[in-house]
């Protein structure tokens, strides 16, 4: 769950932080307090968009740090395998700094890019914002919610189906390829014959070329190397007085006069002959190395002739011999193609129809899988919406065949709904007002929160065009969803509030020459003032509170614990 919430800077938060707890948490506050500037920046944490203008003025940075603790092995593992480091407690510390320029984005100390934070908000997070619901609307977004209701019976199989489409898709397009004219036939036939005859006739052998380019490069500077080695060998000697050998000679025969006198300089002299050993055997393999010396002009020419070759090859077919020889694979594979076009033709039309059967048998068992679960999901959603006031209410998910085969199979669905008695199922975009898509998409939240990882749900203005009966059905139903999750919710519906196991309000002060937002928990009686304030009361009075208090043991009294 979301342990706690750190903001600094972020437009009109000066600095802040705030501990939620487990089950329902409700954020509340005056229009234009800055609520959504709070359930905002947890957004920004996980990757939103964040615009230098959300800096607050004269600060150089805005910073948001969120603390989550896992406690569910499936969030830990899937946290693991982006590795992504979990302390020991299951910590997961995200942090996010804007400036002016660039964002940096860290997790557990670690700097991460917004697609692998983008995955794990995926694994963190729910977050419902105003216009999320919007996305019912979207016939595209329902077969996305079926399955992901369906769980692990439908994912398998989708794999599945999206390996072999690919395969399906890849032998379309061979087959495609193989469509050509005579005249092309011929063309592409008389091309991949030159090429071959142009690489066989090379005689290439593997290795060849570095071998060859080391002769080259040794016989090209043959010269230097002869100079700088008599020179060496000078150096080193025994022939001239400034050798290194001679002076280790003579070194030696003076230590070897007053060895006798003290066993370290026994030791001193054993030391200075593997010395001298070692200067007269380099010394010698200098000068074998010289007399093997030679520059052979023929050879020379031959040598850079057949490199010549070979890396006008490499020019044309690949960077090295082993991708020349691939090459020259392909076309010969290509040419055997060419030259028995109608039996490539049968064959790889053979192949196809053998994907095609596999592809549709999958694609059968994924419409059975979805049928099943549209059933299921479609009784569960009845028996919620009935829970949240639709007085009568039909809702059904409707499969239809689409013309072809994607990676996700031959499926279309749509969510069918009827609110009034009598009138038939109809896509639930022509149906659904703004207050029943909040309530619909509430009611998914609690059937599909069994099938999702996600400890954590985010709920931001639940209550759009909503009230009275409604509103407390919705907040039996937020309660219940935070019976098993945690809930964090804005709201200015006191039905709402009042069924907070944590209530937060959201305050803006202002301060010298500034306006700051804050967050504060509050307890007690400043739970009832902030009720009576909801209720319209624009001065706590005893009467005001008293039906702030009523509401509050309603609340207690239907809370489904």
């Amino acid at each position: 769950m979301l342990v706690s919430l750190h903001v600094k800077n972020l437009a009109l938060i000066q600095e802040t932080e705030v501990y939620f707890g487990p089950r329902l948490n409700i954020l509340t506050g005056e229009t234009g307090a800055g609520k959504s500037i709070i359930i905002g920046s947890v957004g920004l944490a996980l990757g939103g968009r964040g615009d230098r203008d959300l800096i607050r003025t004269g600060a150089d940075y805005a910073l948001i740090e969120l603390v989550f603790h896992l406690e569910k092995e499936g969030q830990l593992e899937r946290v693991k395998k982006l590795d992504i480091p979990v302390e020991e407690d299951g910590l997961v510390i995200l942090q996010r700094r804007i400036m002016p320029q660039r964002s940096i984005s860290k997790v557990n100390g670690e700097t991460v890019n917004a697609k692998l934070l983008k995955e794990l908000s995926g694994v963190l997070i729910d977050i419902h914002g105003q216009h999320d619901s919007q996305q019912l609307l979207q016939s595209k977004k329902h077969l996305e919610i079926l399955d992901d209701f369906a769980g692990k019976e439908i994912t398998g199989i989708k794999k599945e189906i999206k390996e072999k489409y690919h395969i399906y898709r890849k032998l379309q397009e061979q087959l495609k390829e193989t469509n050509l004219d005579e005249r092309e036939k011929e063309r592409e036939l008389s091309l991949a014959l030159f090429e071959l005859e142009e690489i066989e006739s090379a005689s290439l052998k593997e290795g060849e070329d570095e071998e060859l380019e080391n002769s080259y490069r040794k016989m090209s500077n043959s010269r230097k190397i002869a100079e700088v080695l008599n020179n060496v060998h000078s150096l080193t000697g025994y022939e001239s007085d400034c050798g290194a050998g001679g002076a280790a000679g003579r070194a030696l025969r003076e230590l070897n006069s007053v060895s006798a006198f003290d066993t370290s300089l026994e030791e001193m002299a054993g030391m200075l002959t593997d010395i001298d050993g070692l200067l007269n055997d380099f010394n010698r393999t200098v000068s074998d190395y010289l007399s093997d010396l030679e520059f052979d002009q023929n050879l020379f020419l031959q040598i850079e002739e057949r490199l010549n070759i070979i890396n006008r090859l490499k020019d044309k077919y690949g960077s090295t011999i082993d991708e020349i020889f691939q090459y020259q694979q392909q076309k010969q594979e290509e040419m055997e193609r060419l030259l028995d076009a109608d039996a490539y033709r049968e064959k790889l039309e053979k192949e196809l129809k053998l994907a095609r059967t596999g592809l549709e048998k999958l694609c059968a068992r994924a419409t059975k899988i979805r049928k099943d679960a549209g059933k299921k999901l479609s009784a569960l959603l009845i028996d919620a919406l009935l829970d949240l006031n639709f007085n009568q209410v039909d809702f059904s998910v409707a499969l239809e065949k689409k013309e072809g085969i994607g990676p996700d199979g031959w499926d279309d669905a749509a969510f069918m709904i009827s609110t009034n008695p009598g009138e038939p199922r109809r896509p639930l975009a022509s149906v659904a007002s703004g207050g029943e898509l909040s309530r619909i998409m509430l009611a998914l939240k609690t059937v599909t929160a069994g099938q999702e990882d996600k400890d954590t749900f985010i709920f931001d203005e639940i209550d759009t065009g909503i009230s009275g009966k409604t509103a407390w059905k919705v907040s039996q139903k937020l309660a219940l969803l935070g019976k098993t999750r945690q809930v964090i919710c804005i709201t200015h519906l006191p039905q709402i509030a009042a069924m907070a196991d944590n209530h937060f309000v959201i305050e803006k002060k202002s301060m010298e020459e500034s306006t700051v937002t804050a967050i504060a928990e509050i307890r007690g009686d400043a739970i009832l003032d902030e009720l009576a304030r909801m209720l319209g009361s624009d001065t706590i009075t005893e009467s005001s509170l008293a039906n702030a208090r009523e509401l509050k043991e309603m609340a207690a009294n239907t809370k489904q614990y």
